[in-house]
């Protein structure tokens, strides 16, 4: 079986609750999707001169964490980082996960106790609600090329 580093893979056993994205299979299989999909055009603009293909998941948090929740449902919340901002990763029923974590290395973050995150919030940033978007619609196409 394949090992996965992000936070929460061991027990990312969730299925999706949208047929829409019903092909996405468990969080550890939308990670293996994503995995092709994210780049440094969906990473946050400030980030971007340091996203590289051995980081991807740099700078991808809010728009990876409100498309895993239009899949499996739940919750978003965020970590407060040093800079002000929030990391977001997802909790559905009893699972946490956290497909961008391995962007933070050896770091050990703290998925207890904090604050919801609204996509509301977010994507009042055009650029971020416009990354989410771009996302959404190439995942949507990678699993329509599945089921073909």
């Amino acid at each position: 079986m394949k090992k996965y580093k992000f936070y929460g893979s061991e027990n990312a056993d969730c299925l999706p609750i949208s047929e829409e994205f019903k092909m996405a299979g468990s969080p550890r299989e939308l990670y293996d999707l994503l995995s092709e999909i994210w780049s440094a055009e969906t990473c946050a603009p400030r980030m971007r001169e340091k996203w590289t293909a051995e980081n991807k998941t740099l700078g991808q948090c809010s728009i990876t964490a409100f498309l895993a929740q239009d899949i499996y449902g739940g919750k978003v919340y965020g970590i407060q980082r040093p800079d002000g901002n929030f990391h977001c990763y997802n909790v559905a029923g009893n699972v946490v996960f956290d497909l961008t974590s391995e962007q933070f290395g050896d770091e050990k973050l703290n998925y207890v106790g904090n604050p919801e995150q609204f996509r509301e919030i977010h994507f009042r940033k055009e650029e971020k609600r416009l990354r989410y978007e771009l996302i959404k619609k190439a995942l949507k196409e990678k699993i329509q090329h599945f089921t073909e």
